[in-house]
């Protein structure tokens, strides 16, 4: 095993997942906001605010493998393509609410996890 040319970069990376973990919270609540706002617009979520909740979806599922939350990253792309389906065919919108909730609960519990369910 090789050791890396930077003797901090183990401690670097562990203070970056640190500070990733901090933002676990907000990152939450920025889903559920997202989620309220486009459940207010009844049958069919207001086209704001499922983008909204496209982009902070994206957001973890772009960065939480990186920082130690992979299942959290890989459920967050999961529902991000259901929401940009929905956004695409303005359809489906039913089918996102519950897997939007199911990934809030898991998450608030331990974002960290391996296992999803």
């Amino acid at each position: 095993m090789s050791t890396p040319v930077d003797p901090d970069f183990r401690a670097r990376l562990a203070a970056l997942n640190e500070k990733f973990a901090a933002t676990v919270p907000g990152t939450l609540d920025k889903i559920r906001t997202a989620l309220v706002a486009c459940q207010a617009g009844g049958a069919q979520p207001p086209q704001d605010a499922l983008h909204e909740l496209h982009e902070v979806l994206h957001g973890v599922a772009g960065s939480a493998g990186t920082f130690g939350f992979a299942v959290f990253g890989q459920e967050s792309r999961r529902v991000e393509q259901m929401v940009r389906a929905v956004l695409a065919t303005q359809t489906g919108w039913e089918a996102v609410v519950p897997e939007v909730e199911k990934l809030l609960v898991w998450a608030a519990r331990d974002p960290k996890a391996n296992q999803y369910d």
